[in-house]
């Protein structure tokens, strides 16, 4: 078991099914919140995002996010970090970075729209169980 610091927690979501599901590993400190969403065949470094949470503008009671993007040249992993990242930052109020890497050899629309929708899921499970 691995000895973390006081204030750190470690866990895990997953969500879909083979050849197309997704894990969460998440770190949670008490100033942020880390995320690896990886899946498919090559699980990898596609796209790094960080969200940091701030109030609206026009609604001060409403949370909005401010977001980095930073996708590898040629991946598009960015397409599903940045809802995680913005959807957590703006529930925990927290800083969060989402690094993603899904690959899928020969991947058609639908498995496309299946990972998106299996993302959504994980976050779902994950706001559910952790937030």
């Amino acid at each position: 078991m691995l000895d973390f610091p006081e204030g750190v927690e470690v866990f895990t979501v997953t969500a879909g099914e083979e050849p197309l599901r997704l894990v969460f590993l998440v770190t949670r400190t008490r100033e942020g919140i880390i995320v690896q969403l990886l899946g498919g065949d090559k699980p990898h470094v596609g796209a790094i995002v960080l969200s940091l949470p701030r109030p609206s503008r026009s609604v001060p009671e409403e949370r909005r996010t401010t977001t980095t993007v930073l996708p590898l040249y040629g991946h598009q992993d960015d397409e599903v970090a940045r809802p995680v990242a913005e959807e957590l930052a703006r529930k925990s109020g927290q800083p969060v970075v989402v690094v993603a890497g899904i690959h899928i050899d020969q991947a058609s629309a639908a498995d496309i729209e299946r990972i998106k929708l299996y993302t959504q899921e994980g976050l779902r499970l994950l706001l559910q169980n952790f937030f």
